[in-house]
C-alpha cells in the first residue's frame, strides 16, 4: 500500500475497515484498553495493535500511560475534518433535492402532492 502523506486520506483509509470504524465507536463511549478494545473479536491482541497503530497514525486515537494501564482515547478532529470535507457535498445535494422540491411543487396546482 503506498504512504498517504495527506490527513485526510489516512483517516479515510483508517474509516475503510469495519474493525477499526466498530473500535472507534467504542471509543465513543470512553477510553479503554487494548484488551477491552479487542473483547469483541475474534483476532488476536497484536492483530487489534495493529488496527489501532492505523487508527493511531491517522490521528483518529491516542494512547497514553498511565502506570500498567495504556488507554486509548477517540480524537475527534479528523472525523470533524472528513465532515467538513462531506459538507461542501451535503450542501450540493441539499441544494438538488430543494431544486426537485420546487419542480414536484410546481407539477401539482395545489402543492399536493398525493
Amino acid at each position: 500500500m503506498p504512504e498517504l502523506h495527506d490527513p485526510l486520506s489516512q483517516t479515510l483509509t483508517a474509516l475503510a475497515d469495519p474493525t477499526r470504524r466498530a473500535i472507534l465507536a467504542r471509543l465513543s463511549h470512553g477510553e479503554a484498553s487494548v484488551t477491552e478494545l479487542a473483547e469483541p473479536f475474534e483476532m488476536s491482541l497484536p492483530a487489534v495493535s495493529k488496527h489501532l497503530k492505523v487508527l493511531e497514525k491517522a490521528g483518529l486515537i491516542s494512547r497514553s500511560r498511565e502506570a500498567q494501564w495504556r488507554p486509548c482515547r477517540l480524537e475527534p478532529a479528523p472525523l470533524q475534518a472528513v465532515d467538513a470535507w462531506l459538507g461542501d457535498y451535503r450542501k450540493m445535494w441539499e441544494e438538488r433535492l430543494d431544486r426537485l422540491d420546487a419542480y414536484l411543487k410546481a407539477l401539482k396546482p395545489n402543492g399536493d402532492l398525493n
